[in-house]
């Protein structure tokens, strides 16, 4: 199933260069960084990875999701906490990813935290995207 939005409202433009020993630029110049390979996979894990920015991507959209969905279920979600772990390994001839999302929300129970990100994670567009391809968890607590 493909998701298409409806209207362009916004489109990120970037340069790499490289790879994952290159440099990476967005067109307006505001993320300009260096990347390299992390010490786990014989890189020396001197800037930033590819993982990196994928984990901090998809859990600033997935916030963003978990606040909506909260607020439609009379819950303010704007303190919570979002920590998100990107795994990659090998996979047949090539290598994928995983991704495991653990969201604490203050104000309620842990029942209660589960609902909200299970529901987030039905509208999120990053889980949108990686829905049947990368295998994420998602986990809610309460604080």
């Amino acid at each position: 199933m493909t998701n298409t939005p409806e209207k362009i409202v916004y489109t990120a433009r970037a340069t790499v260069r490289g790879g994952r020993e290159g440099h990476a630029k967005s067109d307006d110049g505001v993320l300009d960084l260096t990347l390299t390979a992390p010490r786990e996979t014989g890189g020396p894990g001197t800037g930033t990875n590819p993982e990196q920015l994928f984990a901090v991507g998809y859990g600033a959209c997935f916030q963003g999701a978990l606040a909506m969905v909260a607020k439609q279920h009379g819950v303010d979600a704007r303190d919570s906490v979002l920590e998100i772990a990107v795994g990659f390994g090998p996979e047949g001839d090539s290598f994928a990813i995983t991704a495991d999302i653990t969201a604490t929300i203050p104000g309620v129970d842990d029942a209660k935290a589960q609902e909200l990100v299970e529901a987030a994670h039905q509208v999120c567009p990053y889980s949108k995207a990686t829905r049947g391809n990368v295998p994420v968890t998602v986990t809610g607590k309460g604080a």
